[in-house]
């Protein structure tokens, strides 16, 4: 599996957008950080994700304590369990062309799985750092290749048909996707403070086990048979749902917390995940019927 992207200076014309910058932003992070890469990586951000971010803080109601905080986002979770109309659709009508299409736009994420995680770890309070750590050994298959996550990526890329290498994937990959794939790396190392970081991975912790009953159902129906990847996030995810939310409570008590900018970090990226599989979904329908 390759691990790294060609950096942008060297890479050919592709066939994407020609203005793409998220993807161009993708690449840059992927990429030796130079002083010229940094530089581009901080316009394209001051064009992206900072003014998302300023637009949604002067929407939001502040939170008071870490409680409210729970409770907003468990008011979220319930809200999400309702499904969408392109969840339904994925689940119980999408033909197989049409789910390897919502498979190839989620590659990137998958093959990358956690790898921009880690910069938020230094950015924490001990204790904190021990609780997001466990989860990321899991991500990393607790040091079992066949159990990484990204390997089992690999299994559902191989049984689809698709390409097992990262930049096979690059000029396939829509913006909105590549929002969700960039916002990472700002969260865990240029956000202001990293308590957008762990709302966003609380909740994205939170989340999957509800979202990915839509690919696993998708994938008993289809006979898709190397579905682990979605079955095993259903399973550790509720356990790493625990371990972010202690997280929390470990830096509240070591810093106190603003549970303003965690709810933000939620919401954020409950935006930038449920944009990018609408439009995953919306997409394959319209290349597999034109």
């Amino acid at each position: 599996m390759t691990t790294a992207t060609t950096p942008p200076a060297d890479r050919p014309a592709g066939h994407g957008p020609a203005n793409a910058p998220l993807k161009r932003l993708f690449l840059h992070n992927r990429s030796l950080p130079t002083a010229r890469t940094v530089r581009a990586i901080e316009e394209l951000e001051d064009g992206w994700i900072r003014p998302k971010v300023a637009d949604l803080t002067a929407r939001t109601p502040a939170l008071s304590s870490r409680a409210d905080w729970i409770e907003a986002l468990d008011a979220l979770l319930a809200e999400e369990a309702k499904g969408t109309g392109t969840g339904r659709y994925l689940a119980e009508k999408a033909s197989r062309a049409e789910f390897t299409s919502v498979v190839r736009q989620f590659a990137l994420d998958g093959l990358t799985e956690a790898q921009n995680f880690f910069p938020a770890v230094p950015r924490l309070p001990i204790r904190a750092q021990m609780a997001v750590m466990r989860v990321l050994i899991d991500e990393f298959g607790c040091g079992n290749l066949q159990q990484a996550h990204s390997r089992l990526y690999l299994d559902l890329l191989g049984e689809l048909g698709l390409p097992q290498h990262l930049d096979a994937f690059i000029d396939t990959t829509t913006e909105e996707t590549y929002a969700f794939l960039d916002v990472f790396y700002w969260l865990t190392q240029r956000a202001p403070t990293v308590e957008y970081f762990l709302g966003a991975l609380a909740y994205l912790e939170a989340s999957i086990p509800q979202a990915f009953t839509v690919q696993a159902e998708a994938c008993r129906r289809l006979g898709v048979t190397n579905s682990r990847y979605y079955t095993e996030h259903l399973h550790i995810d509720t356990f790493h749902r625990q371990e972010m939310q202690l997280a929390i409570r470990e830096y509240d008590a070591a810093h106190g917390l603003d549970a303003t900018k965690v709810w933000i970090g939620a919401l954020l990226l409950s935006d930038l995940i449920g944009t990018a599989f609408d439009t995953a979904v919306t997409r394959a329908r319209a290349e597999v019927t034109r």
